[in-house]
């Protein structure tokens, strides 16, 4: 369960691209900026996977380009979240169509920032992820938002009434947690849980996580 880092905390970061000067011009980015640390790099999902294998105590982090030859970096997260479920993956892509963006939503990333974002963006990027929030660069919230499906009686509605407790539920839903992590953040049972996601579901309309999400950036339910 991801917790809030203490400000003085450097946050480690592991660097993923099949391009190294793009590596290299990251690092030369993101160096300037106190609190953030790249302790490793690699130029393949397979070398990042072995990298992890050895140091994924100290990554907090991965910061993935999408499209990489063997693994892409959309199968690269999905493992990643598979295996080490506390590091924080955030994709770093020149594309964002809404198929992408979702299909990365689903595979666990919890933030996605396009290649032309600045320093200020991507270190707040890496810094909102660390804290177990999602982030999403302008044009890609905006994405999300235009490809979801409203129904016509819902258009120019008002958002669905969410009691206090959904919404500290929907939050750590957005934040990846588990029914069991919730339960235990909140000190509710497991099956009071699964009741909330129910109701969230059905006031929302969603059929999906990734539909929640987009339902509640619309609104801004969540942070």
């Amino acid at each position: 369960m991801p917790e809030p880092l203490p400000a003085e905390e450097t946050i480690s970061l592991l660097l993923v691209d099949d391009h190294p000067v793009v590596v290299e011009g990251i690092k030369g980015l993101l160096r300037p900026e106190t609190g953030l640390q790249v302790v490793a790099q690699a130029y393949s999902g397979i070398e990042a996977l072995s990298i992890l294998a050895d140091q994924h105590p100290t990554i907090q982090v991965a910061v993935l380009d999408l499209n990489m030859p063997e693994m892409s970096g959309i199968e690269l997260a999905r493992v990643i979240r598979s295996r080490w479920p506390h590091i924080r993956v955030l994709i770093l892509s020149m594309f964002h169509d809404h198929a992408t963006v979702a299909e990365m939503l689903e595979a666990g990333g919890s933030g996605y920032v396009l290649k032309t974002a600045n320093r200020a963006e991507l270190s707040e990027a890496i810094r909102q992820v660390a804290l177990g929030r999602s982030y999403f660069s302008h044009d890609v919230a905006a994405t999300l938002l235009q490809n979801m499906h409203i129904p016509a009686a819902l258009e120019g509605s008002r958002p669905a009434e969410l009691t206090g407790r959904e919404r500290e539920i929907l939050q750590l839903i957005a934040q990846e947690y588990s029914n069991q992590a919730i339960a235990e953040a909140l000190f509710i049972s497991e099956r009071t849980v699964e009741t909330h996601r129910r109701n969230l579901f059905t006031k929302t309309n969603s059929k999906s996580v990734v539909g929640l999400i987009q339902y509640a950036l619309r609104h801004k339910l969540i942070s």
